[in-house]
C-alpha cells in the first residue's frame, strides 16, 4: 500500500510572521484526501515532517520502495491533484521510481529528499 503523509502543522514560509495562525497543512490534507477518493492510496495527516523552510510538505512511501519527500506546495486543489497523480504512479512503479518523463508537471521542482527502502528496490 502506498501512503501519502501530509504535514498538518505546515505554514507557508512567507506568512510565518505576518499570519502565524495560518496553517496550510490541514487545508492541503483535505484537498489531497478529496483528490485521492477513487484511488487505492492511503492519506495520513502527520504532525510534522520537519521541512519548515519548505511549507506544505508531504512524503510518499510504500514497503520496499523509495520514499520521496516533497515540499513548497500551495494548499490548493491543483497541487493536491498533482500529488495524488504522482503517488499513484509511485504505487505502480517498480521500487517506487517513476521516470522523470512521467512526472506530473505539478510536482516538478518540489522534491526535497529521497530515502531508500530498508529492502533494496528491484534493479531497473
Amino acid at each position: 500500500m502506498t501512503v501519502v503523509h501530509v504535514c498538518t502543522t505546515c505554514r507557508q514560509p512567507h506568512l510565518r510572521e505576518s499570519k502565524p495562525e495560518e496553517v496550510c497543512g490541514e487545508t492541503l490534507l483535505g484537498h489531497v484526501r478529496k483528490a485521492a477518493d477513487d484511488t487505492p492510496l492511503e492519506i495520513r495527516g502527520v504532525a510534522c515532517l520537519m521541512g519548515c523552510e519548505h511549507g506544505c510538505n508531504i512524503a510518499i512511501s510504500s514497503d520496499n520502495k523509495m520514499t520521496y519527500v516533497l515540499g513548497d506546495f500551495r494548499p490548493e486543489e491543483a497541487d493536491a491533484a498533482a500529488i495524488v497523480d504522482y503517488a499513484t504512479r509511485h504505487a505502480d512503479a517498480p521500487g517506487g521510481i517513476v521516470p522523470y518523463r512521467e512526472w506530473p508537471q505539478g510536482v516538478k521542482g518540489h522534491f526535497k529528499a529521497r530515502v531508500p527502502p530498508l529492502a533494496a528496490p528491484p534493479e531497473l
